[in-house]
């Protein structure tokens, strides 16, 4: 009964004549697509219901039919577990409800499971993109500033299949309105990873987040430029205003609070090398973040507001491709997560016209070699990330962009940069993840985020930039959404 309905029965008078939603015909209809729902349940499971949307561009393909409940176990492999330092063999993995319930020796597992032979190849955790922009990524900066919001999002959700096809499981959502499409994808409305959204970028007036023309000056009290109204950022100024802001998307649903601590690349009239928001302003928001058991992470690039940030108690910085060797030793000491990127400016770096734009990239390339090298030198928690930002032909290159950090270190030490170490520094959301279970490792009670690969990932990590032949099996919670074996 619809609402209308509902109300005018509750006022004892007589349901409206124009609805229908209680005629035989509707009931019927209703019957016959609630059936089919069901039998594409059981013939199929969540991937059958996937299929409805395949139309749209938003399906995975290939998937295997799964009876719903039964355990899974996968067989006749080796296996990463997103922290050793090694491929092991001699065991199965067995799947149960969406997580790994066991690694039982090879051939032990419960007779009933349906049992999927991997042909000896390789099985790796999901992959977790620690900086990623759902919602920015496979717009231009016109459409993101300018354009219909609705497209953006539509946008985003054709985006979201292809990312977890490239077998990024999660990503870390570091700015945009991903609430939205968060939800869709959980509800299993539509293919994606698992997101842990950030919401609105948090900036000062003329920061990186300030994407207002100089002709939008003043600021007039309570006006709200375009990207603040649909969610790409929040321009605060002061600790009341930092609080508010950061409380408005803990309110939504984030899982980490966004700052930048520093000027930018994409960002016209902030120098690469300015130090933003005060440490008080820093302070708000980390006070904000965790009184609900979370964290901030800081855009920053430069040594003065990578010590700015931390002493603020920030717990991860974002890039910081500039810093030097006291602020990487200060990190290391401060137990906070280097998120970084392999920001080389080539073939696939963020396209930039703009000289002034050009030359900040430039500048943070140069300092791109050096501050890995330094990184893990001195011991930093490191986690890999892209930040490719309104750059829709870019987004293809995400598991590419891992693979080039084997110029830096071995393979499976990169790999666990994008698994085990990633995972880690989600986990600093606890109960803000929205997500109950360990993300990037194959263990026991893990969420069954599997990727089957053709590729040795002890040898190298070129297998990444084929993904589309190479990963041949992708699971997200135990859910097959895409087999080629």
């Amino acid at each position: 009964m619809c609402l209308s309905c509902a109300q005018k029965l509750n006022a004892k008078g007589d349901p409206i004549q124009f609805c229908l939603c209680g005629a035989p015909e509707t009931r019927a209809a209703f019957a016959r697509i609630e059936a089919d729902l069901n039998r594409r349940t059981m013939l199929g499971g969540t991937a059958a219901i996937l299929g409805l949307f395949a139309g749209f561009g938003l399906t995975t393909s290939g998937v295997r039919a799964q009876t719903p409940g039964r355990p899974v176990v996968l067989t006749n492999l080796r296996y990463f577990d997103g922290s050793t330092l090694a491929l092991q063999g001699g065991r199965d993995i067995l799947i149960v409800a969406g997580r790994i319930a066991a690694l039982p020796p090879a051939g032990q597992g419960p007779q009933d499971a349906e049992r999927i032979d991997c042909g000896g190849r390789a099985v790796i955790p999901g992959l977790i993109d620690a900086h990623w922009h759902s919602t920015l990524v496979a717009v231009t900066q016109v459409q993101a500033m300018t354009g219909d919001i609705g497209f953006v999002h539509l946008m985003a959700g054709r985006e979201a299949g292809a990312t977890v096809l490239r077998g990024f499981t999660t990503v870390r959502d570091l700015g945009g309105p991903a609430f939205g499409l968060k939800l869709a994808i959980d509800r299993g409305a539509i293919p994606g990873p698992r997101i842990l959204a950030s919401g609105a970028m948090i900036s000062q007036t003329s920061g990186h987040g300030d994407f207002r023309l100089l002709n939008e000056l003043p600021r007039s009290s309570g006006d709200l430029s375009y990207s603040e109204k649909v969610g790409v950022v929040a321009i605060a100024d002061g600790r009341a205003e930092v609080l508010r802001r950061a409380r408005e998307q803990l309110m939504k649903g984030a899982s980490q609070i966004k700052i930048m601590a520093g000027g930018g690349v994409v960002s016209l009239y902030d120098p690469l090398e300015s130090v933003q928001l005060t440490a008080d302003e820093m302070r708000a928001a980390v006070e904000a973040a965790a009184d609900w058991g979370t964290y901030v992470c800081s855009h920053v690039y430069t040594p003065n507001g990578i010590q700015r940030a931390l002493r603020a108690g920030v717990k991860s910085i974002e890039h910081g491709q500039l810093a030097d060797l006291d602020s990487v030793r200060m990190m290391q000491a401060e137990g906070a997560w280097w998120s970084i990127q392999p920001f080389l400016l080539d073939e696939d770096s963020n396209p930039r016209a703009n000289p002034v734009q050009r030359a900040k990239q430039e500048a943070v390339s140069v300092g791109t070699v050096q501050a890995f090298e330094m990184g893990r030198a001195e011991g930093v928690n490191m986690a890999f990330g892209t930040d490719i930002l309104m750059n829709p032909s870019g987004a293809a290159s995400q598991a590419r962009q891992l693979a080039k950090l084997t110029r830096f270190m071995p393979p499976l030490e990169a790999l666990r940069m994008a698994t085990g170490a990633a995972g880690d520094l989600l986990a600093l959301s606890g109960e803000r993840s929205s997500y109950d279970g360990r993300l990037g490792v194959i263990a026991e009670g893990a969420l069954a985020d599997l990727l089957v690969i053709e590729g040795d990932p002890e040898a190298d990590l070129d297998w990444l930039e084929r993904p589309e032949e190479s990963l041949v099996m992708i699971l997200k919670g135990g859910v097959i959404l895409k087999d080629h074996l």
